[in-house]
């Protein structure tokens, strides 16, 4: 599989879309079924919606197995296809360049999120953004439902992420959140920054509301990343983030004369 992969244009161009749900996969052909059925509910209590999934070379059917739910189930769905594999952080720049919506959401297809919580963690962000800044709401898994020892792993790197970065996130890693999407395309590109964004957001003065969620089993399958990788790439980044945030000088208003 080479080449990019799109809806038709007719399909989505003149669609009025106030949200965008971007989706990050990597053979994720068994989970994708229920993960579409329960974005097509979710949908029916959200603003008008868009969902973007970007496949990250994906070596199964999951492009073909999104075609046909896009005739099934979700003809609001746009799929766009890397050649190779990139990484998360990659795809999701991927699919919030081409999304149209204003606001973004994002989340695993995986099945372990649940896109019903979509609804009250976007009304949290719009509320918030009607009183000041747009905020980045993210949704905290309370009761992770992983084995202990990735369990055991995530609790550390967000504890080390806590204590280095002081981004006031129990959660960073969480799969599910909404932000605007010209405040994420200011941010720099690079692999694990899906990790990092309340730390990144918060230097561009972007709040941070945080908010508890479910969190399932996975339906099928198994993680793509283990703990010994999580660690060694994680704390390589959390290195990067701390220079990145070091780096990062921004005016505190700015006024033409």
């Amino acid at each position: 599989m080479t080449g990019l992969v799109s809806a038709s244009p007719s399909q989505h161009n003149d669609a009025q879309c106030e949200l965008s749900i971007v989706i990050a996969v990597l053979d994720e052909q068994d989970n994708l079924p229920q993960v579409c059925r329960e974005l097509a509910e979710a949908m029916q209590q959200l603003p008008a919606a868009e969902v973007v999934f970007v496949d990250d070379g994906s070596q199964d059917q999951t492009v073909e197995v999104l075609q046909r739910l896009r005739d099934e189930c979700l003809p609001s769905l746009r799929i766009l296809s890397h050649d190779r594999r990139c990484g998360k952080s990659a795809a999701l720049r991927t699919g919030i360049t081409a999304a149209r919506g204003t606001w973004i959401a994002t989340i695993d297809g995986d099945g372990q999120d649940d896109p019903r919580e979509l609804g009250s963690l976007v009304s949290l962000a719009q509320a918030q953004a009607s009183k000041g800044r747009a905020p980045l709401v993210v949704g905290v898994r309370t009761r992770r439902k992983d084995g202990w020892s990735r369990r055991f792993a995530t609790r550390f790197a967000n504890g080390l992420r806590q204590k280095l970065l002081n981004d006031q996130c129990p959660d960073t890693g969480a799969p599910i959140k909404i932000f605007q999407r010209a405040d994420f395309l200011r941010l720099p590109q690079f692999e694990g920054l899906h990790r990092f964004l309340p730390a990144l957001f918060g230097s561009y003065g972007v709040p941070l509301v945080c908010h508890p969620v479910t969190h399932r089993p996975r339906l099928h399958g198994q993680s793509k990343y283990t703990n010994f990788n999580r660690a060694v790439v994680g704390v390589r980044d959390l290195l990067g983030v701390m220079w990145l945030r070091n780096r990062t000088h921004l005016p505190k208003s700015i006024r033409e004369c």
